[in-house]
């Protein structure tokens, strides 16, 4: 059991907190509206990864330091989500482009907040854990891209 959380530390895991829950608020919202069966399958993915987060977090916050799978999660969202190809000049629904996009920005803003909030965790077992999520995130934020990039609806500029 890891030592009592320091304020600070505490009010950064709770803001980590709040960002789960958006996120799988969001990526659940998105797997609803979209018409895009591969897109409605990675928002599910994903909202269930962030689902999980949550439950870490709320384990953390209340002393417990979960068991952690390195990267068992993120290796199979690759295998999962990595098989298109880019299709140049294919047309796309403009609320996915919108979904995807807004999803894509979200993950890369909630990564970069798990950067602070790991640097200022004493525990370096909460900091693996930290490391695990932040690891996903950016998984996910790989899966959106190159859905996105091949379905035309991000180029990428040489």
């Amino acid at each position: 059991m890891p030592g009592q959380l320091s304020q600070k530390e505490r009010m950064l895991l709770q803001d980590q907190l709040q960002h789960e829950e958006l996120c799988v608020q969001k990526y659940t919202k998105y797997a609803d509206a979209t018409q895009c069966p591969e897109l409605k399958q990675i928002f599910q993915t994903h909202a269930s990864h962030e689902q999980q987060h949550y439950n870490t977090l709320n384990q953390i916050l209340s002393g417990q330091v979960p068991n952690i799978n390195q990267g068992q999660q993120s290796q199979q969202s690759q295998q999962k989500m990595g098989g298109t190809q880019s299709q140049p000049g294919k047309s796309y629904d403009q609320n996915d482009a919108i979904m995807a996009n807004d999803m894509l920005t979200t993950e890369k803003y909630i990564s970069g907040t798990y950067d602070t909030t790991i640097f200022e965790c004493r525990d370096s077992n909460i900091r693996q854990a930290l490391n695990h999520i932040q690891k996903e995130e950016q998984q996910h934020g790989e899966d959106l891209f190159n859905y996105m990039q091949a379905n035309g609806m991000y180029n990428v500029q040489s």
